[in-house]
């Protein structure tokens, strides 16, 4: 029996994210862009004197992107 590679997993389930992010965007106003946005809406600025570190993290979830999500580990499951 051939082990799986959890690394294969998590860059298909990646794959599926930017994929149906892709196409939600395609769709415009459709219900495949439909979601929530969260984060960091302000980046956070960390200023040292001589070092300036900005924060910042906003994720998107869409319908889209689940199914791209499901359909990159439906793919792992059947390699």
């Amino acid at each position: 029996m051939k082990r799986k590679n959890n690394w294969t997993c998590l860059l298909l389930i990646l794959v599926g994210i930017v994929l149906g992010g892709f196409i939600g965007s395609l769709f415009g106003s459709s219900w495949l862009n439909y979601g929530q946005t969260f984060g960091l809406t302000n980046p956070v600025t960390l200023d040292l004197g001589i070092l300036v570190i900005t924060f910042g993290l906003t994720i998107k979830i869409t319908i889209a992107s689940i199914i791209g999500v499901v359909i990159g580990i439906f793919i792992y499951r059947f390699i």
